[in-house]
């Protein structure tokens, strides 16, 4: 290439330094600069911009308004910003008539309405489902709660009469403290944190309020009052930058309010008049809320400081008297309220603003099963499982069929037929142990990924335990014994023999779910006379202990059995067979969305971001040869085409 004139420096040293000691006129030779050195550049510094380039296929990170061009689709894109709703884990309990707190990941619920009467229950969302908690102190409705999910307060509410009560939230226990709102009313807007909330306006016996208290972590002070007196808004901000819109006053109102810690003043309105609103996660200066009126709508507002915007995004579920989180007006989360005419609803949905795309979790149909069956052995992963053996009905089958993600494909059978047993493994290297032929059988086979092997047997004969762990090293619990139906016998596996432990479960019981390894291991559900179906135990390489109560009290549940015992999922069971899913973090079980089909004694493997279902039943009746597949929520950014308008 030719010479550069410089403007600053007699030449560029070795280095990639300027030499910058004398003069500012003259040329750098052209042997001091490489090709290279600018046909491959591949970035520009932030004070330039970002150059536009050609690319062959859509890059898989970018900056937003960052452009770029798509040779092979012939095309200009651009990262962009986009406003989207999708579908969370559904709440446990389905109520309206309050509105939450904390963050997308760390939300919330607490009292509530649901459909006939006011309620005490308190839920958590973990940003894959919701779990029970502490309930609170009263079965309220239009109760406000503010602040985070392990230090929150509540206040206010409905129950038999307009409450001034005054209750505070650890992470598990709510506790009533001395406090109590000036004026007792319900259906307020809240703000701030447990130490530092606003409870603005609300409703009172015979009409709405419009006086808004001040709390401090210990006394509610009256403080100058909203300008419009109203019931069921939505509110947002801090205690003193403060943002109220909305309402009944009565009817829907459009009126927006912003408190800068001394007065209250009127801003630009909503666009849509809208009460029943009852949510608002944000800031004074960024702030989102959906749903309300009546009939309920599906349209949301942003707020931006000074003007409300529609949303582009809508509520897959019109409803009013939505719960929301408090902390961004970005990135919320909203959940509960009424549909119409009236009914309430578990409905949960996460709302993002971002150069991201959003897709929730959810199950989908896989491939069809070449052999009915249930009460089998399974094994593997979503795009490499395994089942074996199981029910037909009438009779037991000793039929292996293996999955690569879309088809099963029938491999050599099991040497002993059978039902009700268990499978730990992969496609490649399985272990199926004991279950039911025409009697409780302890034949144990190996499976190396083309035929299956006989090895040891199990210590005593028995069917439907909880398995957990590989081929090499598994354990088998509890199961249906003679003469004991609910054994809490633990057997160990070590690639040959198996052998009886000192140690035993809490609670003996049969058709167990399990996943885990022989050093971490997780037994979940089953049926026994004790409260086992509700249950779970974990095992830490010695001895097993307590875990966390299901959400669901039943037995013959799937497990992705390919899971550490820290992140469990847990699918349909029951008679009749339901379609609950729960998933455990190492301390407690959530929701997680429904499988399509309710189903009992199905088996899985796979992993709690990837795992299918296959087989089972209603419980009684028919046997299914269908697969369920789950895959958890993903987030990509995706780059969106620009056209001339």
């Amino acid at each position: 290439m030719g010479t550069i004139t410089r403007n600053f420096a007699n030449n560029i040293l070795g280095t990639g330094e300027v030499d910058a000691t004398d003069g500012v006129n003259g040329t750098i030779p052209a042997t001091n600069v490489a090709d290279a050195s600018l046909n491959n550049v591949t970035s520009l510094p932030s004070s330039v911009g970002y150059a536009i380039k050609s690319v062959a296929s859509d890059p898989p990170s970018l900056n937003a308004g960052e452009i770029f061009y798509n040779s092979t689709a012939g095309a200009f894109k651009a990262l962009v910003n986009v406003e989207a709703l999708s579908s969370g884990s559904n709440l446990n309990t389905a109520r309206s008539y309050n509105n939450g707190t904390g963050t997308q990941t760390a939300a919330l619920f607490a009292t509530g309405y649901n459909g006939t009467a006011g309620v005490n229950n308190t839920e958590e969302y973990n940003g894959s489902g919701w779990s029970n908690s502490g309930n609170y102190p009263g079965s309220y409705y239009g109760t406000a709660i503010t602040g985070t999910q392990t230090a929150a307060v509540g206040y206010g509410g409905y129950t038999g009469g307009f409450q001034t009560l005054t209750t505070e939230y650890d992470g598990s226990t709510w506790t009533n403290v001395p406090g109590t709102l000036s004026v007792g009313r319900y259906l307020m807007g809240r703000a701030g944190t447990q130490t530092t909330a606003l409870a603005i306006a609300g409703g009172i016996p015979g009409g709405r309020s419009a006086v808004v208290d001040s709390y401090d972590g210990t006394t509610w002070t009256a403080i100058a009052s909203v300008n419009d007196a109203r019931e069921s808004l939505g509110a947002s901000g801090t205690q003193t930058a403060a943002l109220a819109f909305g309402g009944d006053s009565p009817g829907a109102v459009s009126n927006s309010e912003e408190y800068d810690g001394t007065s209250w003043t009127e801003g630009n309105n909503l666009n849509t008049a809208r009460n029943f609103i009852m949510n608002g996660s944000g800031t004074q200066t960024s702030t989102i809320t959906f749903g309300g009126n009546s009939p309920a709508i599906t349209g949301g507002e942003s707020y931006d400081g000074t003007s409300w915007v529609t949303s582009s995004a809508t509520l897959a579920t019109a409803r009013g008297n939505v719960g929301s989180s408090t902390s961004s007006g970005t990135s919320a989360l909203f959940f509960g309220g009424a549909t119409d005419p009236g009914a309430v609803t578990t409905s949960t949905e996460e709302y993002n603003s971002s150069t991201n795309t959003t897709v929730a979790a959810a199950w989908s149909s896989g491939g069809t099963l070449g052999t009915s069956r249930d009460g089998h052995g399974a094994g593997g992963t979503q795009t490499a499982g395994i089942v074996f053996g199981g029910s037909i009905a009438p009779g037991n089958t000793a039929n292996t069929e293996e999955y690569d993600g879309s088809t099963w494909t029938e491999v050599n059978n099991l040497n002993t037929a059978r039902r009700q047993t268990t499978g730990v493994g992969t496609q490649t290297a399985a272990l199926i142990a004991g279950g039911y032929t025409t009697a409780n059988s302890a034949a144990t086979e190996e499976y190396d990924g083309t035929s299956w092997t006989s090895s040891g047997n199990l210590a005593t004969n028995r069917r439907n335990g909880g398995h957990f762990g590989v081929q090499t090293a598994s354990l088998y619990c509890g199961g249906y014994d003679v003469p004991d139906p609910n054994s809490n016998v633990i057997q160990e596996y070590n690639g040959s023999t198996w052998t009886n432990l000192v140690a035993t479960l809490v609670d003996g019981g049969n058709a167990i779910a399990a996943t885990g390894t022989t050093s971490a291991g997780l037994l979940f559900g089953g049926s026994s006379p004790t409260p086992r179906g509700n249950q779970s135990e974990e095992w830490n390489g010695t001895s097993m202990s307590a875990g966390g109560t299901m959400l669901t009290t039943k037995y013959d549940r799937a497990s992705a059995n390919q899971s550490p015992s820290t992140d469990a999922l847990s699918a349909g069971g029951g008679i009749p067979a339901q379609t609950t899913v729960e998933g455990y973090d190492g301390t407690a079980w959530s929701t997680r969305p429904s499988i399509s089909t309710a189903t009992n004694s199905a088996k899985g493997g796979g992993t709690a971001s990837a795992a299918f279902i296959a087989g089972g039943g209603p419980g009684f009746g028919p046997i299914f040869n269908t697969t369920q597949e789950f895959t958890g929520e993903t987030i990509t950014q995706v780059a969106k085409t620009l056209s001339s308008s």
